[in-house]
């Protein structure tokens, strides 16, 4: 049953992504850009010259992306970068701290590696671009766009139909919450007021990103962090295949950010937020996606749980679901990229997936 449930995935993936990428070819992106908030999942770049050891741009990181190391923290692409694609962009969306004055206009990513929601997460690491520094930094960009189209209503028009996505939260556990020796947080807060806390601020970063022109969002669930390689070596699983406290503090705060999506959506009628499942995605059988090794990284780690320097990776790199102690692989975000844009199973996206998310007019939004 579970090679059936394999081959059927496979078959029902390889199907989507090629009509999908058939009908993008010689043709123009879904949407005019593509804005990207979040964490080292999907930062590209944007730490590469901060004072932090949250960076990934050296080797082994990048082995197989074209151009080497660019301080994404994979072996390749990360899932951002697979649904640019999948929209139409020709190149990965530019980073914040690259960008170039005729980049903008098709978006940029703002992600930066051991950020989160709260301002204080991840200092134990170094620099690194809260969400709220992340908003500012979008703030000149849409400054930047209202200048060189023309004015205010030009830009607001513009941006209204853009594809923003934000996935924070992690580093807000990994970080923070979960590490007792540099923060008080698990000793103020129980699961659920943590959740609670940090929704109420997120909530507050959306309204934020809605009043510079978003209408277009998709927030990114957390995936079960207590299964990662770092998560199972640190706290041991005690006999189950995974952290399950970690794990159930992330699904209470998963709850609650459907939850969110649900008053977005009551309450700004002109704009459509959706929520990704990457817990449930994560949840299934690996093996029946191909993947044999779940439990380590294929890359040797330092103490941090990143790949270190110049070490020798794993060759069979499609059979590792993760690429060092926190970080999916290519083969993995590949998956979730286009269980993403086109969801898989009912549970993957709710209420719309990116594909269907994306050919909303602001019409049909309101």
């Amino acid at each position: 049953m579970a090679k059936e449930i394999a081959l059927g995935f496979i078959l029902i993936v390889v199907l989507v992504v090629s009509i999908s990428q058939s009908r993008l070819v010689n043709g123009a992106p879904q949407v005019p850009c593509f804005f990207i908030f979040g964490d080292s999942l999907a930062d590209n770049g944007n730490n590469n010259n901060l004072l932090s050891f949250a960076n990934a741009n050296y080797q082994p990181y990048g082995i197989d992306f074209p151009i080497g190391p660019t301080g994404r923290f994979c072996n390749g692409r990360t899932t951002v970068d697979i649904l640019a694609q999948l929209l139409g962009f020709e190149n990965p969306i530019p980073s914040f701290a690259a960008n170039r004055s005729q980049d903008i206009l098709k978006g940029l990513n703002y992600a930066s590696g051991s950020a989160g929601i709260r301002a204080e997460t991840g200092f134990q690491v170094g620099a690194r671009i809260s969400l709220d520094q992340q908003l500012q930094n979008h703030q000149v960009t849409v400054s930047r766009i209202a200048s060189t189209l023309g004015n205010n209503q030009s830009a607001s028009q513009y941006l209204n139909k853009c594809l923003y996505s934000v996935g924070m939260g992690s580093n807000d556990y990994i970080n923070n919450y979960f590490l007792p020796q540099f923060y008080d947080t698990s000793r103020i807060y129980n699961h659920e007021q943590y959740a609670t806390v940090l929704i109420h601020q997120y909530s507050r970063q959306i309204a934020s990103l809605y009043k510079n022109g978003a209408r277009k969002v998709a927030l990114i669930g957390l995936g079960a962090i207590g299964c990662t390689p770092n998560a199972i070596s640190t706290f041991g699983t005690k006999g189950s295949a995974c952290v399950d406290n970690i794990n159930s503090a992330v699904q209470l705060f998963n709850q609650m950010l459907l939850a969110l999506v649900n008053q977005l959506n009551a309450n700004l009628t002109d704009a459509k937020f959706i929520y990704v499942n990457s817990f449930g995605m994560a949840s299934g059988d690996p093996a029946a996606a191909g993947f044999k090794v779940v439990n380590a990284g294929c890359c040797p780690v330092n103490k941090f749980g990143q790949c270190a320097a110049d070490q020798t990776p794993c060759q069979n790199r499609s059979e590792y679901a993760f690429w060092d102690g926190f970080h999916p692989t290519e083969a993995l975000n590949q998956i979730t990229a286009r269980r993403t844009y086109t969801e898989f199973d009912p549970s993957d996206t709710y209420p719309l997936d990116i594909s269907h998310l994306v050919q909303l007019s602001l019409s049909s939004c309101m």
